[in-house]
């Protein structure tokens, strides 16, 4: 189990860090999150605030904290022949709970998308979960149209837990899907993102 705590704490603290001011400052010496109406660290406001190469390397960082934490535990416990579920779950959450509360930045951070994505990367080569994330976030976004982000985030993180637990077969994936849904809601319910009325449209409907 020492193995798998020491993956989530390196996990924890690389989620920490945040590319999104980082880079901000580097690209642009600047606050790029001023004034934005989220104040969010995240990939979308590092392409609208910071530019195209700004966001570009932000989501790279995102993808990779979630990334490599994951893939470096499941290569060393594998060699080992090590087995460990619920070790390997909490390894998962932990970058995503490092972006959405950072220890450097006094435990505000963003929404932990990119970085969900990253984790579920982290399987590979089982590309399933992520796809899952993915599948959901185009259904809610270009078939039945979820608005605002809000809701629609919300929503695409639901739907990928419950599908994960009704029909997915490993408990790896059903006890992480859990425990991420859990880390984003709560940061999107203190956040201050947009929350007027939901609104759902479909793709046939105009």
């Amino acid at each position: 189990m020492s193995i798998y705590i020491f993956f989530s704490i390196i996990g924890y603290l690389t989620g920490s860090f945040l590319f999104a001011p980082f880079w901000g400052r580097m690209l642009k010496h600047k606050d790029i999150l001023e004034g934005t109406k989220d104040q969010n660290p995240g990939t979308a406001n590092a392409f609208m605030e910071g530019g195209f190469w700004c966001g570009v390397l932000t989501l790279a960082g995102d993808l990779a904290k979630g990334f490599l934490p994951v893939f470096g535990c499941i290569w060393v416990t594998t060699g080992l022949g090590i087995h460990m579920p619920a070790g390997l779950a909490l390894v998962m959450t932990a970058p995503v709970i490092g972006h959405a509360f950072p220890v450097y930045h006094h435990f505000h951070g963003g929404k932990g998308i990119a970085v969900s994505f990253g984790s579920l990367l982290g399987l590979f080569p089982d590309l399933r979960p992520a796809l899952t994330l993915a599948a959901f976030f185009i259904l809610f976004s270009l078939v039945i149209r979820i608005s605002p982000h809000y809701y629609r985030t919300i929503m695409t993180y639901v739907c990928m837990m419950l599908y994960l637990l009704l029909l997915g077969k490993n408990p790896v994936y059903k006890l992480a899907g859990c425990m991420i849904t859990a880390v984003v809601c709560l940061r999107m319910h203190l956040s201050t993102e947009e929350r007027e009325g939901c609104k759902v449209k479909l793709l046939w409907k105009h």
